[in-house]
């Protein structure tokens, strides 16, 4: 059956999802068909390094996705000081909606920190260069990330993946920041993450798949998909015991606030439409 988009409000933005990663080699046109035809009609494909600008933006250039450009903390081994200059080429000429991914990961023992967050501050320092929101990468570091948002206050974005405690969500709230949630709380175990899901702000939230990453607990062996966030949406309804109309009307809007978007500016996914 061809795709046929449908524009109304009650259809889904993925706000984190790696369309360009290896896992989808191959397969990428029929994931975002697959996206489209489950609901979801946009993407925000966050870069994790230098050597992925490149396939960032050609993300936007294939399927009309939205994208943001940042150096990964992860990746930190690889980062040079002049990547940084590269990015900020990035950010002035390929208009992305936001710096990301960055942020902090002290999940890998023996992690040079040090080296995180010299990364992290300068690249807040060039979000508020180019006054872009930021998407947030904060793995087993909620406090430190918020030690640097007040040293280097920016205008906001998307706390990626969002697993700390609800006082560090409320903090992250108060700095003007949405929060992410996705794969992990679709698990029944995932008690403290469905807790917050359910019982925050409705106004503080952003769905997410992180694909191929986070995968949910219906597919812990394949690699994670946009098209499973509509079933998110629904986990998500069940949670808060509403619709999951209304949970695609309003984490939809929310995700326009964080990226400071509206219906316009939005752009749509769309099947490919150039070679790769």
């Amino acid at each position: 059956m061809p795709y046929i988009q449908q524009m109304n409000a009650s259809r889904l933005i993925d706000t984190h999802c790696h369309l360009d990663a290896d896992e989808f080699s191959g397969i990428r046109d029929r994931v975002v068909l697959a996206a489209l035809d489950a609901g979801i009609d946009q993407v925000i494909v966050p870069s994790v390094a230098a050597r992925s600008f490149a396939d960032t933006l050609a993300m936007r250039q294939r399927y009309g996705c939205l994208i943001a450009f940042g150096l990964h903390p992860l990746y930190y081994r690889e980062h040079l000081d002049q990547h940084l200059a590269q990015l900020a080429e990035r950010l002035a000429q390929d208009r992305p909606v936001a710096v990301g991914e960055i942020g902090l990961d002290a999940w890998q023992p023996g992690a040079d920190m040090a080296r995180q967050e010299v990364l992290f501050a300068e690249q807040l320092k060039l979000a508020r260069r180019f006054d872009l929101p930021v998407i947030l990468h904060l793995r087993r570091a909620q406090d430190r990330v918020l030690k640097y948002l007040r040293q280097i206050p920016v205008v906001g974005g998307i706390a990626h993946a969002f697993n700390g405690s609800e006082q560090q969500a409320r903090a992250f709230i108060d700095l003007g920041f949405k929060l992410g949630f996705g794969g992990a709380m679709t698990y029944s175990g995932s008690q403290r993450i469905r807790r917050l899901a359910a019982e925050l702000p409705f106004d503080s939230l952003v769905l997410e798949t992180d694909a191929p990453d986070i995968r949910p607990a219906w597919a812990t062996d394949a690699p994670n998909q946009p098209a499973n966030l509509s079933r998110f949406a629904e986990e998500l309804a069940q949670l808060r015991h509403i619709s999951a109309q209304e949970v695609a009307r309003q984490t939809r809007a929310n995700a326009l606030q964080a990226l400071r978007l509206d219906e316009n500016s939005l752009g749509r996914l769309h099947p490919a439409q150039v070679s790769p």
